[in-house]
């Protein structure tokens, strides 16, 4: 089933509409709506899966910041009139996934983190090679994912296509920049919400040593891996993410139905 974007003053978002649940799924730095399709396909029928496009590439340069990001997810989250979120982020998604959870705690059904930097990434860089260079991009893409297949020529032209866009490409530095200033390494043990990390095992740009400093610094948190699998586990092994994600759902959702 395809969700048509909706447009509503400044927000630009995708809304199933079905369910009491609400499962916010926030996108990296080069993230999109496709890096979703299958939560979104599989959690439909059960959740309000929402997901908002970030306004990373149209925010004043002045206020491009993770910070600038999660006040955006605030006020999506109170315009949309939420009680709670199981919020659900993937890479930088994961980083303003956390700082939403800490600045808005009664917000926060669940937390979920998957590929997460606010403790170490090794990512693209504060600077961006010379433009043009397609190939060099297309060995990077491919480098997310542990089968660099799932890097198809639609994904590799998508984030050409944005390096190669001065005013994007600015503000994907600027962003990266801030996230790098904000460690959340001495923030991590005010998380109180059920957290659940899941984790591709080969990930280079936000390892398997990051996984379990998030688990032991997130203390209600539980960790899984998945082999042969790098920065963006639900695109490469969506069905095994999926199942994981369903059972730590149910088990979030039965304790409070029974509190």
């Amino acid at each position: 089933m395809k969700y048509d974007i909706q447009e509503e003053g400044k927000f630009k978002y995708i809304e199933t509409g079905v369910g009491e649940e609400n499962l916010l799924l926030l996108h990296g730095l080069f993230g999109a709506l496709s890096n979703f399709k299958d939560i979104i396909r599989h959690f439909s029928a059960t959740h309000n899966v929402v997901v908002p496009i970030l306004p990373i590439f149209e925010m004043p340069i002045r206020k491009v910041s993770v910070t600038g990001l999660v006040d955006y997810v605030a006020d999506f989250v109170a315009y949309k009139g939420y009680d709670q979120v199981h919020v659900l982020g993937n890479s930088l998604g994961g980083h303003i996934a956390l700082l939403f959870a800490l600045a808005h705690p009664d917000k926060i059904r669940s937390v979920i983190l998957t590929g997460s930097s606010g403790l170490f990434e090794s990512a693209m860089g504060t600077s961006f090679p010379k433009r043009g260079d397609y190939e060099y991009i297309r060995v990077k893409t491919e480098g997310t994912f542990y089968d660099p297949k799932v890097a198809t020529k639609e994904l590799v032209d998508e984030v050409y296509d944005i390096v190669n866009d001065r005013n994007k490409a600015i503000r994907i530095i600027a962003t990266a920049k801030s996230a790098v200033r904000h460690n959340l390494a001495d923030k991590l043990d005010q998380v109180n919400a059920p957290t659940l990390l899941v984790w591709g095992r080969d990930d280079q740009i936000t390892p398997a040593f990051v996984g379990e400093q998030f688990q032991k610094l997130i203390k209600n948190s539980q960790l899984i891996f998945i082999d042969q699998c790098g920065h963006a586990p639900m695109m490469e092994h969506p069905q095994l993410f999926n199942r994981y994600l369903e059972d730590f759902l149910q088990e979030v959702e039965a304790e409070h139905v029974s509190e």
